[in-house]
């Protein structure tokens, strides 16, 4: 395999596209190697999910595309990033204002703790923000 592969897709603001994010990240795991039933392709499928559902939800029109960025080093880290235009950063809310909605975040970042990674937030160059997990790589077990 090589040392690094990368995969991105753009995507309009459209809840619709969050199933066809989730459907281009199994298709790029898959062509990288990782098996589709393996509990970290469920995780990086259920965080596509969360993060897309944030950039349709959360962006208030303001953002009209999204792009998620795959991007695998050595076979030893995977990074997801999910970027959209709008410039208000995911916020923490307190716990009575979750009642319906807001627990994306907090599914993802215990999500990618659970599996030894990282969640960051960073700023783009015009104005809008990445928000990334990055996870170790499964080594595939040898038959």
């Amino acid at each position: 395999m090589a040392d690094h592969q990368e995969a991105t897709v753009t995507l309009p603001s459209d809840p619709a596209s969050v199933s066809a994010a989730r459907r281009h990240v199994a298709r790029v795991l898959a062509e990288w190697g990782l098996a589709d039933d393996c509990d970290t392709a469920d995780t990086i499928r259920l965080i596509v999910s969360e993060l897309a559902t944030n950039a349709v939800q959360h962006t208030f029109g303001q953002s009209p595309t999204f792009t998620v960025d795959l991007r695998l080093d050595r076979d030893v880290e995977f990074y997801l990033g999910v970027t959209d235009s709008h410039p208000r950063w995911p916020q923490r809310l307190p716990a009575a204002v979750r009642q319906d909605n807001g627990r994306g975040m907090v599914i993802i970042r215990a999500l990618t703790k659970e599996h030894g990674g990282r969640l960051g937030v960073s700023p783009t160059a015009d104005g809008g923000k990445t928000v990334s997990i990055a996870l170790p790589w499964p080594v595939p077990t040898q038959t």
